[in-house]
């Protein structure tokens, strides 16, 4: 079968497994999946892939699903790279773009993990599969195991946003609420690996939704011109997004589809003030993350109190000369409405603390108002609307109407 994949790697000490086998963690942490980067060069070019359709599949020579297998999709299509001038202007910026992945079929940017992970599921001849989510990971599960005509078993938070729940029971996943959190769930789908056979799609415990986010970056480079932006915020809960990006543009760069030597994007992993266990990492000096006791956000994708790649992320962080930086969690709507106002993206609460951390950082000098900055949206706003509670104006259609009140009214 055609695939340019050589082996998988462990990310902690190098010991290297054969492809085209089913593998999970090693020692108790990820692997990486290795290329053949001079049989891709050989194969393809940048020219090449700009002439395919416009989708995550376009790049199929760096991901690890054989050439003739089909994959198991919903359409998933590249996200729209935006200029936010607006927004940038209301910050004392000249070059500030959105990525939006809120526009991937399951409403988020987990459609690319799970598009790769289910479609080597079901090459690899997986039958049933399980996950611990804060939202919106077990939603794209559900859907694309459905699609795969895979069961698929989904353990979240009991107060996971509704749409989350909603979706994933509607896609016929056996969905169970958890009085805990996200690594409560964990534990539950870990310890029942042995009497359910279920295979477990944890972040990172599969090597192949890292592949999926990887395409975050290619994609990135590509509607770049194959240049890269100075500065990239992205909201870091288990951190695959973050982590496949370094990857990707460490693939391109070997190809040289991109300069040998670029200046790199700084990474900036952004987390709410009520869950910072990467912030509180990186501050400290430390390669591994401590437990984040109490974790609460209403930015659901970020409670995530404990992540099995944190010294992936914050090794990626520190060799981009990055930072991780928190957002105040009192401020995530304002920044949801502001966004969404002056640009018209469908901001998610995750990526508002990027944009309270990026107001901190271009503040204090650390980001400079000239240079490219690229924000990742992570997720629709319509998938979180217990956060938004709204108390409109009513108007009485029954009675004469005061339109001299119209434009005070909000």
């Amino acid at each position: 079968m055609t695939s340019h994949v050589t082996h998988l790697e462990s990310a902690l000490d190098g010991t290297r497994f054969p492809a085209g086998q089913v593998h999970t963690i090693h020692q108790g942490r990820p692997l990486w999946v290795r290329y053949d980067l001079d049989a891709v060069r050989a194969n393809v070019t940048p020219a090449d892939i700009a002439r395919r359709p416009p989708s995550l599949w376009r790049y199929r020579e760096l991901l690890p699903l054989p050439s003739e297998v089909e994959p198991v999709s919903l359409g998933e299509g590249m996200t729209p790279l935006l200029p936010c001038p607006r927004l940038g202007a209301s910050l004392g910026m000249q070059n500030l773009w959105i990525k939006d992945e809120s526009q991937l079929p399951t409403g988020s940017f987990k459609s690319r993990g799970m598009a790769v992970a289910v479609s080597m599921a079901k090459h690899l001849g997986l039958k049933r599969l399980a996950i611990p989510t804060a939202g919106n990971a077990g939603g794209a599960l559900a859907a694309y195991g459905a699609r795969a005509g895979m069961e698929v078993f989904v353990f979240m938070p009991d107060d996971t946003p509704i749409i989350n729940q909603i979706e994933s029971h509607l896609a016929n996943a056996k969905v169970f609420l958890a009085n805990g959190l996200i690594n409560d769930c964990g534990r539950v789908v870990r310890e029942g690996v042995q009497a359910m056979g279920w295979f477990d799609m944890s972040t990172l415990k599969e090597p192949y939704r890292l592949e999926g986010k990887k395409t975050m970056g290619l994609e990135l480079a590509e509607q770049f011109g194959w240049s890269l932006p100075d500065v990239i915020f992205y909201p870091t809960g288990g951190g695959t997004g973050l982590v496949g990006m370094w990857k990707a543009f460490a693939e391109l760069r070997e190809l040289g589809w991109i300069a040998k030597d670029p200046k790199m994007p700084r990474l900036i992993s952004c987390q709410s003030t009520g869950c910072a266990p990467i912030v509180r990492a990186f501050e400290s000096g430390a390669r591994f993350a401590d437990l984040f006791e109490g974790a609460h956000t209403i930015a659901s994708g970020l409670r995530v109190p404990v992540a099995v790649g944190d010294f992936m992320m914050l090794d990626a962080i520190r060799a981009s000369g990055g930072c991780a930086l928190t957002g105040r969690e009192e401020r995530i709507l304002e920044w949801m409405k502001r966004a969404t106002s002056l640009e018209g993206v469908s901001l998610c609460p995750e990526t508002a603390v990027c944009l309270d951390a990026l107001e901190t950082m271009l503040a204090d000098g650390r980001v400079k108002p000239d240079e490219r900055v690229v924000v990742f949206n992570t997720g629709a706003a319509q998938k979180y609307p217990e956060i938004v509670r709204l108390a409109l104006p009513r108007l009485d259609v029954t009675k004469p109407i005061d339109y001299t009140r119209l434009n005070t009214e909000h």
